[in-house]
């Protein structure tokens, strides 16, 4: 199924990340979904795109911060590896409470940017594998499309791999 464009004013927080990526110059325009992309199982079936190509943003706490880890949606964060390799504390997955404190955006909608500070960030090296990703755009109906080296520049991210 082909996303729809939106013809409709974009919820808030899609706006604000389409503002951010505007800001950036990230071509990606923000799309409203019909279907849900709350999850990476989700999103790739409303974009008929591979589920490694969605790029998934889960909040964590490390050494008392929340930080962002950019996944594809392939495999599971090795919170435990992917914290020795990037030279922080023990990675806890944040509450929905904490991850809405963190981002101003809920859990299945979580955008890489439009944040009201920015976050330390990690970008899966998997991401690389794919010439186009999908990110979350603050809401879990809107989306955009990227690449990891959109959002390494982004996030001012770490490339690092965080799978198993």
């Amino acid at each position: 199924m082909e996303p729809a464009e939106s013809t409709t004013t974009l919820p808030a927080r899609s706006a604000q990340v389409a503002a951010a990526l505007t800001a950036a110059g990230i071509p990606g325009t923000v799309r409203e979904l019909s279907d849900s992309a709350r999850t990476a199982a989700e999103a790739a079936a409303a974009l008929g795109c591979e589920i490694g190509a969605i790029a998934n943003s889960l909040v964590f706490l490390s050494d008392g911060e929340p930080v962002l880890v950019l996944t594809s949606g392939r495999h599971r964060v090795d919170t435990a590896a992917l914290a020795a390799r990037w030279g922080r504390g023990p990675l806890r997955r944040a509450t929905p409470e904490q991850v809405r404190e963190a981002t101003g955006q809920a859990i299945g909608g979580v955008a890489p940017t439009g944040h009201p500070r920015s976050l330390p960030t990690v970008v899966d090296q998997a991401l690389t594998d794919y010439p186009q990703v999908w990110a979350a755009a603050g809401t879990p109906h809107t989306v955009f499309p990227t690449t990891a080296e959109e959002l390494l520049r982004l996030t001012t991210g770490t490339l690092l791999p965080v799978g198993p």
